[in-house]
Formats: C-alpha cells, sequence, structure tokens
C-alpha cells in the first residue's frame, strides 16, 4: 500500500431499502440463534474476535490509516482499545442477571434481563474501526444483533470487522454491514424491526435520527460533537498543560467530537503559554501517514481541507 491523494481505494455500493432490509432481516435471524446462548457461550466467541484483532493489529492498524487518513502510530492505538472493548464486554456477558425483589406474604417479584433485538450502528469517520467496536461490543454482550452502517468516507475497516466477528463464531448475519450515506441511514432508523439506534456524529444529524426514532419509539443513544474547555491557571504545570492543550486540538488531525476546542488562559500566563504551544506545533511532523515518525496525517477530504482553511482564514480576518 502506498498512501496517495485522491487516489480511489475501492468503490462500494449504496444501500437500498431492499438492501436494508435484507441485512436486518438477517440479523433478526442470527439474533434468535445468538440470543438463546448463555453469557458464557457469547463470552468465548467475543474473546476469540478480541484475540483475532490483537493478532492482526499491524494490518488492521495500516488498513485503517489508509481508511482514515490519521498516523499509523494512533491507528494502533485505536485497534488496542477495540479489542481491548471487546474482552470488556465478553467478561459481562456471563454475569448480567436479573433480581429477586421480596414481597409481603411469601410473594416475590423478579426482573430478567431480556436482549432488545437487532440494534443499528451508525458510525463516525473519525474512529470507524473503534466505533464499531464501541457499539457491537456492549450489544453483542447482551444477546443483541447488530446492522452498521460507517460514514460513506470511511467504509472499509468495518467489513473487516464483520469478518472477524464471522471468524470467531457469531451466527450469519449477527453483526451486517450497510454501506451509504444519509438515505441508507434514513431506512434503517425507519425499520420497524429495528430495536434500537447507536449514533456517533454531528448535531443536526442527530436530531434528525431522534426524530425518526421517536416515531417508532425506539431507544436512542447519541454520541454528537461538542465544544469543550480547557481552563488553565498560572498555577498549572505549564509543560503539561501545554501537552494537554494539543492533545486535545490535534489528536486524529483535529477531527475528534470532545476535543478542547476552547481554551481559557489566565491572562500572566498567556504569553508563555502561546510561545509553547506555538514552539510544540511547529514540532509536530506532517506527513505520510504510513511513515513511522508522522504525528499528524491528512484530512478526512477535501471539502474538510476547504473547510478548515476557511476558519483559518476567518481567524485570521478576525
Amino acid at each position: 500500500f502506498k498512501t496517495c491523494p485522491g487516489r480511489v481505494l475501492c468503490k462500494l455500493p449504496c444501500s437500498g431499502e431492499k438492501e436494508v432490509d435484507l441485512a436486518v432481516q438477517s440479523a433478526k435471524a442470527a439474533f434468535k440463534i445468538w440470543s438463546q446462548m448463555s453469557g458464557m457461550e457469547r463470552c468465548r466467541v467475543m474473546l476469540e474476535a478480541a484475540r483475532i484483532i490483537r493478532e492482526q493489529r499491524e494490518e488492521i492498524a495500516t488498513m485503517e490509516t489508509i481508511n482514515n487518513g490519521k498516523s499509523i502510530f494512533e491507528a494502533r492505538v485505536d485497534i488496542d482499545i477495540s479489542w481491548q472493548c471487546l474482552e470488556y464486554y465478553a467478561g459481562l456477558a456471563g454475569s448480567l442477571a436479573g433480581e429477586h425483589v421480596q414481597l409481603p406474604g411469601g410473594s416475590f417479584g423478579y426482573t430478567r434481563r431480556e436482549p432488545l433485538g437487532v440494534c443499528v450502528g451508525i458510525g463516525a469517520w473519525n474512529y470507524p474501526f473503534q466505533i464499531a467496536c464501541w457499539k457491537s461490543g456492549p450489544a453483542l454482550a447482551c444477546g443483541n444483533a447488530m446492522v452498521f452502517k460507517p460514514s460513506p468516507f470511511t467504509p472499509i475497516s468495518v467489513v473487516r470487522l464483520a469478518e472477524i466477528f464471522t471468524e470467531a463464531g457469531v451466527p450469519k448475519g449477527l453483526f451486517n454491514v450497510v454501506q451509504g450515506g444519509a438515505a441508507t441511514g434514513q431506512f434503517l432508523c425507519q425499520h420497524p424491526d429495528v430495536a434500537k439506534i447507536s449514533f456517533t456524529g454531528s448535531v443536526p444529524t442527530g436530531m434528525k435520527i431522534m426524530e425518526m426514532a421517536a416515531k417508532g419509539i425506539k431507544p436512542v443513544t447519541l454520541e454528537l460533537g461538542g465544544k469543550s474547555p480547557l481552563i488553565i491557571f498560572s498555577d498549572s504545570d505549564l509543560d503539561n498543560a501545554v501537552k494537554g492543550a494539543l492533545m486535545a486540538n490535534f489528536l486524529t488531525q483535529g477531527e475528534v467530537c470532545c476535543n478542547g476546542t476552547r481554551v481559557f488562559v489566565e491572562r500572566k500566563i498567556l504569553d508563555t503559554f502561546t510561545k509553547e504551544v506555538v514552539k510544540c506545533t511547529q514540532k509536530i511532523k506532517i506527513g505520510d501517514p504510513l511513515l513511522e515518525d508522522t504525528r499528524m496525517g491528512a484530512l478526512i477530504n477535501r471539502p474538510h481541507l476547504n473547510r478548515v482553511q476557511g476558519f483559518i482564514k476567518q481567524a485570521k480576518e478576525q
């Protein structure tokens, strides 16, 4: 593999209403098998998936770098977090239990934990593989099936995850991948056989998803963009504060929804802090994301690059 700006990696057809329905029906059939397995059986399969990811860390990280443009150095961390996430939820699978409640006169009530059914995961383009593991880990551990739609800008690595789950022994169709943009997402959210939606992405899209889910009274989990503040006082450890501000703004080329994009600095250390930030920023090695010493790779696509340059222009004018 050689990264090359603008090169076509592959072409994927968008899933329409028919394909979305096929994916949901296939997940529904797999759910019947998976939900009847004991938590310990599910745990074993998920641990096997985690083991495969750990073993193929280098190949998956390379694929993710080409998929997203982030440095290979960061992609490896994403892959490690991914298998650790699956291991964690695998460990919980066997211990999910209801409770026994004593009532008057020798009666009792009890609660049962039951899987929801087919869950939908809609991922963002900044952490494609990791988000898919974050969403599928808890869903599968609890006995659910999942239909996952990655961002159309990063469609590749999630397909690898689906193959890994199959290799690990999940029933065929338990983790299904559909490709496409907003229209595909809409078909998923409005499908009558979908029990729950988990979305990571922008606030406007999150609002639309919540609206669509409300029509079917489906539970929704939204992880949206934020403008998180950093507050730096004069008695802070300056080196650490500078490192924190850089990590909070430049991780994954700055394409992170919980970035510390507002940095409030006490006036008396403002000049020193700014000088240090500039000095450290100039040292960030920008380049081919597949090279070992690269610390900042490529932005996701050209429209995004133009948008970022627009912000820089605006900032200079202001």
